[in-house]
């Protein structure tokens, strides 16, 4: 009897622990629903075959890398509306620098890097000491990196070298280089949030920022790191898609949605817009859930703005569902 009893309490301590996000109940459902309906309309090979398993998650690792500074920043109570233009400044920048010259990778990455590094500072700058609303400080930012880009550079620009392609299209074994490097992403932003002390003030000024100051965390500081964070994850989003495209283009990133798609995979992944709450987990499901989602669409010859529809459903339903779960638990 002592035993079963122990037993049994470690099995809720263990669960407890390991909390699988709610968002992840939706992924499977998604992913079963997905391969019912390819099934009967379709070949049946989408989600059943590896190869394009993999293809749906390589196509989803862009958003799913930048996806994760989002959540800081969302975490944090703050939101970022310049990681598309981040990603699209990085794509012509690295491929302008690079010109096809392997020597000079080594010059383009740190430059761009620093470019995200400015970016996200004037962000955290502007929310912090201006006091401007996050949402139109971030817009303003984007409109502004917008203008640099349209007023220096025309369509293509430039390329990257044939050894620089790796990230978009290498492997190690089986497994597409993108994924492993997504993955390490979320780690690290995973460790950050649930192991480090920045991560805790985040959460802390993201749920109640004055509580936060009396407690003596230095709230502007991590308003701005979270920013300078997400705009590191928006440059590593703009390499990625650089390597692949092979050239930069000032379209990638407001025609990829990836401001837009950030913010809704993350609230889809269960993290609260108001702050204080959430994971990266929860943000990697949504990201699968979109990555499936598309694909199905494309198989079965949905109108691309019927999908937008569709999307759009999913993210009022998920966010409905989120916040009549947080009443019921506060009641």
């Amino acid at each position: 009897m002592t035993t079963t009893t122990a037993t049994e309490s470690w099995f809720k301590r263990t669960s407890r622990s390991i909390h699988i996000p709610p968002v992840y109940i939706f992924l499977i459902v998604t992913f079963l629903v997905s391969g019912l309906l390819d099934q009967i309309l379709s070949d049946g090979q989408i989600l059943t075959n590896p190869a394009i398993m993999l293809n749906i998650i390589v196509r989803s690792v862009a958003l799913g890398i930048v996806a994760v500074g989002q959540t800081m920043v969302i975490i944090g109570a703050s939101i970022d509306l310049s990681v598309a233009f981040t990603i699209s400044i990085t794509a012509v920048m690295s491929s302008y620098i690079m010109l096809g010259d392997p020597a000079k990778v080594p010059i383009a990455i740190p430059a761009v890097f620093g470019i995200g590094i400015i970016i996200g500072l004037a962000n955290g700058l502007i929310i912090t000491k201006l006091k401007v609303n996050p949402f139109i400080a971030t817009l303003g930012v984007s409109l502004i990196i917008k203008g640099i880009i349209n007023a220096t550079f025309s369509n293509y620009t430039g390329s990257v070298p044939k050894s620089f392609e790796y990230f978009g299209y290498g492997k190690i074994g089986s497994i597409p280089v993108s994924i492993i490097i997504m993955l390490f992403v979320f780690l690290v932003g995973w460790f950050i949030l649930a192991r480090t002390k920045f991560g805790a003030h985040l959460y802390g000024v993201g749920g109640n920022a004055e509580v936060a100051r009396l407690s003596g965390v230095r709230t502007d500081r991590v308003v701005i790191g979270a920013h300078i964070l997400c705009s590191l994850t928006a440059v590593l989003s703009g390499l990625f898609l650089v390597s692949q495209m092979r050239s930069g283009a000032p379209w990638v990133g407001p025609n990829g949605l990836y401001d837009l798609n950030s913010i809704a995979t993350t609230v889809i992944g269960g993290t609260a817009l108001s702050g204080g709450k959430g994971g990266v987990w929860g943000t990697l499901a949504g990201v699968l859930i979109f990555g499936i989602l598309d694909t199905t669409f494309n198989q079965l010859g949905v109108n691309p703005y019927l999908k937008m529809v569709l999307r759009g459903a999913i993210i009022i339903l998920a966010v409905a569902s989120y916040t009549i779960r947080s009443k019921k638990e506060a009641a």
